[in-house]
């Protein structure tokens, strides 16, 4: 039986979210991401693309492209909202789903013809997404995530496609490269400078060959040009590490700044942990210096979630890796090798006062600790002027990260 498989596709999701909330950005240029001349363009309305505007390009240069329009700083909270409206339309819908991205969507519909037709489910799946939750989304139909997920591309904006069994190879045959998932600009090079512009080519070439250029990587990309994609839906997906990264407005030299920047990122990201009932035993600290020089260094310590634990181990990894004379663009930290379990009392360093404290702290956070658009107010952070600094929603709840809008500091 050939698998069929649904991708649905949020069209310019922050964008689109906006104009639900003020109409009157209807039908005007909107930019939505970060607002100083170090943000970036994190969606961008169809109205700007013919200025050569895209998502990922410097917010500078888009407002000098198209200087009339409007810009949005945007807020994770309200964007995660919106993406759980649609997420539970669609588990109310399908029997599997998985949540690839905040606006993006894949289905599995395998033999589901026997009880309905499945392009008339799909068809029938976007139109109560667009009329219940108000915002527009294509989708497309096929035999596999890779052709579904090209197929929603070509029937951008607000529209539907289906790829018949059989004719994967054809529908992909006239692309250019790059409308394959995986083919990011340093692959496109290489394939442009061997002649490769579009996706027939690829098809006409041996396997062994791609192999032996792109090696691993060479092998997918020929089976995904062929239509050739067996890759599962997956309904959860398990969180690895949790971390959090600003970039500061304008290069810093101010140690003190640093720090409590850093200290405000570790206590949010402890709080994550304590809320998912996970522990970490791996600490890391990433500063990049205004020559875009980047290090990092990392310590392993017994498993914990506690402030005080994970903090004074922030603060000595950014003594270690602070050693240059020059200013820093960007300060971050992650905790990794997560596991499930609550914190350990250590006889030494614990008391049953301080962790009364925390879970008393905690009650606090989860009932008043942020506002009606989803930002931190009760945080450390935030007494010291740096709001916003927490990670939206619960990150254990299976939920492909939420990536905000903007990362200025």
């Amino acid at each position: 039986m050939d698998r069929t498989i649904l991708h649905l596709d949020l069209d310019t999701f922050f964008v689109s979210v906006e104009r639900k909330h003020d109409s009157r950005l209807n039908n005007r240029p909107v930019l939505v991401g970060g607002t100083g001349d170090r943000g970036v363009v994190a969606a961008c309305s169809y109205e700007t693309r013919p200025f050569g505007i895209h998502s990922g390009m410097s917010m500078k240069m888009a407002r000098m492209l198209c200087p009339e329009a409007t810009v949005i700083r945007g807020e994770a909270g309200i964007y995660s909202t919106e993406s759980k409206i649609v997420s539970e339309i669609i588990a109310e819908t399908v029997p599997v789903f998985e949540k690839a991205s905040i606006d993006e969507f894949y289905a599995d519909l395998t033999g589901m013809d026997k009880f309905f037709g499945t392009y008339q489910l799909a068809t029938e799946l976007r139109e109560r997404i667009k009329r219940e939750s108000g915002l527009p989304i294509s989708c497309g139909l096929s035999t596999s995530k890779v052709v579904s997920k090209v197929a929603t591309g070509e029937a951008k904006p607000d529209n539907h496609k289906k790829i018949d069994a059989g004719t994967e190879k054809s529908f992909l045959a006239p692309m250019h490269v790059q409308k394959i998932p995986m083919v990011g600009e340093k692959t496109n090079k290489v394939l442009y400078d061997m002649g490769i512009k579009y996706v027939k080519t690829i098809q006409e070439m041996p396997v062994e060959m791609m192999g032996e250029i792109l090696g691993k990587n060479g092998v997918l990309l020929w089976n995904r040009a062929n239509g050739l994609d067996n890759s599962p839906i997956v309904p959860f997906h398990e969180r690895k590490s949790i971390s959090n990264e600003r970039t500061f407005g304008k290069d810093t030299g101010d140690v003190r700044r640093m720090r409590e920047m850093l200290r405000a990122m570790g206590e949010n990201l402890a709080y994550q942990l304590r809320n998912g009932n996970k522990l970490t035993s791996c600490v890391s600290v990433k500063i990049r210096y205004s020559d875009f020089n980047t290090v990092s260094k990392q310590v392993k310590i017994p498993y914990t979630s506690a402030d005080h634990t994970l903090i004074p181990q922030i603060e000595r990894l950014f003594d270690l890796l602070h050693n240059r004379r020059m200013m820093v663009r960007l300060v971050g930290v992650n905790f990794s090798d997560l596991v499930t379990g609550s914190h350990q009392i250590n006889m030494f360093d614990d008391s049953e006062e301080k962790l009364n404290l925390y879970q008393a702290m905690d009650y606090i956070r989860n009932r008043y600790g942020t506002d009606k658009r989803g930002n931190s107010i009760l945080s450390w952070g935030t007494t010291i002027g740096i709001p916003n600094i927490s990670s939206m929603g619960n990150p254990f709840n299976g939920d492909p990260p939420v990536i905000p809008a903007h990362r200025n500091a």
